[in-house]
């Protein structure tokens, strides 16, 4: 008698656009919580975990957030990919309670789709504050699927969510296509085309029309796509019309769903709104959030006060301790590789930890807090505009902002961006424009000593920012960006969910950036075991010189490319010892902040954008970095200079 078979669990699928808590709901299902996001685009990656409730046991997958079936970004294509690779999967359709015409067009295409399907109404509490709480019962008798109201942050309606995903059916061919779209999919449905892939064919996804086109057959699909362009143009105004037409049934189901408000609860908020909105308003706003937030709080008590008191454990008890230890190796080399200047101990875990570690941590928790209480997608939209003219969309505005705590976490956020155009874009702004907080705190330390040190730096910055993105968007081919984003409500920040995403990001920081710190150590103890690094400061000098530094500048530069802000502070060195007065100073202020980003950058460029884009890079800012820094201090003699 053979031994019994465990039974397999069953699989969810969590779907929804983003900004509908669909990562906190996760969490409640499972208990491991993954990056909770209050913006499009930081779930990037499918996150996987196990939920034990109501008797059931199943294995939950949390998928990209996605708006629709016709995927538009690789969010939304990877959403879909899950969802057609999990056939036997129940899908949890995750709504915005207080929103429901946006999401329920998603819903009918996944009814289309023949998963088992359950809705989960979140955010109800939110829903029931603006007095528009959708009747669920009602909802789920007209859709034919079971709807669950639930409120994530708080666990209501989790358990009732998980029975009726484990009691879920494939539901009943109720909300197919809408005449007359369903006609001209029928032709090739019958050719054993699946539905929803016809549509999303006819549609314009490329993807799905391959698929189309081998199981219809060539013939079939290019009649039906004529068929199309002769009733409604394009592939765009297909899509166009059918989401209209969609719109337009859910509308129709929804009447007596959802009760009209008695009152206008959102009056105050709306005028918020537009205080964030308006550029007269909401830029002076911006300059606030990015003074207190980042440069007070992440410049000031993450990248002075925490990194002081964690950089002196390392110099008082760390370090002597390691090099103590070390002393017994007899190999020097090897002694070095552990605790010399270069060491992976002394220079690689230290830079990790008492360093990088501190700075990103309060960028995190000041990220978070942006994020719970729904102002990152108004500055999306708030700066959508501007950045179109530099060949980017809103969405940009993420890897740019994390740019300014680190910007090898910034880099590796730039996988969120539309298409290769916009990654390719952001990459080389982040790495030339964009100092990280750690070089931030110490340049603006410097340049202190004049006023007009740090405005010329900072015009510099934004000058280059500027001119070089708009003329990377002229040179790089592709179509400008398209950006869609629905403002999730502002809120007071929860504080289990802003500790919570900043205790992720910070275990992702230590699993995707300390390897590279090490590598980086290796990397500079090789160069100094066979002489390169002197080599290459010896290269540097005549560069420096033309730029009008002195010779030992040389160092500063090379150090700046293992560390940004190692870099910066030789030249604080410099100056204190009278080689550079407060012009040289500013020059070389600018060089360095636009020169080559650090070596974990540049690792994470190269594992992001590959290697030919990494070195290009590499060589652009570069030549910017002299180029400016040249002009800058020609201009600054010309006029006779500042004290």
């Amino acid at each position: 008698m053979g031994a019994s078979r465990v039974p397999r669990p069953a699989r969810w699928l969590l779907v929804g656009a983003p900004n509908v808590g669909k990562s906190a709901l996760f969490g409640r299902l499972t208990g491991i919580y993954s990056t909770v996001s209050n913006y499009p685009g930081t779930s990037v990656e499918i996150v996987r975990g196990r939920a034990t409730l109501a008797g059931v046991c199943a294995d939950v997958v949390d998928t990209p957030g996605m708006h629709t079936l016709l995927a538009v970004t690789e969010e939304e294509r990877v959403a879909r990919r899950a969802l057609l690779a999990e056939a036997d999967a129940t899908v949890i359709h995750i709504v915005d309670a207080a929103h429901l015409e946006r999401s329920l067009p998603l819903t009918l295409q996944l009814i289309a789709l023949g998963h088992p399907l359950v809705v989960a109404c979140n955010l109800m509490d939110e829903a029931r504050r603006r007095g528009a709480a959708p009747e669920v019962a009602l909802l789920a008798e007209r859709l034919g699927v079971p709807v669950v109201g639930t409120v994530a942050t708080t666990g209501e309606g989790v358990e009732p969510l998980a029975a009726a995903a484990a009691a879920a059916v494939s539901p009943s061919d109720g909300w197919g296509l809408p005449e007359p779209f369903a006609a001209l999919a029928r032709g090739l449905v019958e050719r054993r085309a699946l539905p929803v892939a016809a549509e999303l064919a006819l549609a314009g996804d490329e993807e799905c029309l391959q698929q189309v086109r081998g199981v219809a057959g060539a013939d079939a699909t290019e009649a039906a796509v004529a068929e199309r362009d002769g009733r409604w143009g394009s592939a765009e105004g297909f899509a166009v019309a059918l989401a209209t037409a969609r719109r337009r049934m859910v509308l129709a189901l929804l009447a007596g769903v959802v009760a009209p408000p008695e009152r206008d609860e959102g009056r105050r908020r709306r005028a918020l709104d537009r205080l964030l909105l308006s550029p007269w308003t909401g830029l002076p706003l911006v300059a606030l959030v990015l003074y207190f937030a980042f440069y007070r709080l992440v410049g000031g008590f993450g990248a002075g006060v925490l990194v002081d008191q964690i950089e002196t454990l390392f110099e008082r008890w760390i370090g002597p301790s390691v090099r103590q230890a070390t002393a017994l190796v007899p190999w020097a080399p090897l002694r070095d590789l552990i605790a010399g200047p270069y060491g992976l101990v002394t220079l690689g875990v230290r830079y990790a930890v008492a360093i990088v570690l501190p700075i990103v941590t309060t960028f995190f928790l000041v990220f978070a807090l942006l994020e719970d209480c729904g102002y990152l997608p108004r500055l999306a939209l708030l700066l959508d505009r501007a950045l179109k003219r530099l060949g980017l969309s809103g969405r940009a505005v993420i890897p740019l902002v994390l740019g300014f705590g680190c910007g090898t976490m910034a880099t590796l956020v730039t996988r969120t961006l539309e298409t290769r155009r916009e990654r390719l874009i952001a990459t080389l702004l982040l790495a030339l424009a964009i100092p990280c907080s750690a070089q931030l705190g110490v340049v603006l330390g410097i340049l202190s000593v004049s006023a007009a040190a740090v405005t010329v730096w900072a015009l510099v910055l934004v000058l280059v920012f500027l001119v070089v993105g708009r003329l990377a968007a002229l040179a790089l081919p592709g179509r400008p960006p398209s950006f869609y984003m629905e403002l999730p409500p502002l809120r007071w920040p929860s504080l289990r969910n802003v500790l919570i995403k900043t205790g992720t990001r910070v275990r992702w920081y230590f699993a995707e950036i300390l390897p590279l710190f090490l590598l980086a150590s290796v990397l500079l103890w090789a160069g100094e075991l066979t002489g390169l690094l002197t080599r290459a400061t010896g290269a540097l000098v005549p560069v420096v010189r033309a730029i009008g530094l002195p010779p030992a500048a040389a160092s500063a530069f090379l150090y700046g490319f293992l560390r940004r802000d190692f870099g910066a502070a030789g030249l604080y060195d410099l100056a204190r010892h009278g080689a550079l007065d407060a012009a040289g100073l500013t020059t070389a202020a600018v060089t360095i902040t636009l020169f080559v980003p650090c070596v974990a950058q540049f690792l994470m460029m190269r594992k992001e954008r590959g290697l030919g884009v990494a070195l290009t890079v590499l060589a652009v800012a570069t030549t910017i970095a002299f180029a400016m820094g040249g002009a800058v201090g020609w201009l600054i003699r010309a006029v006779g200079g500042w004290s």
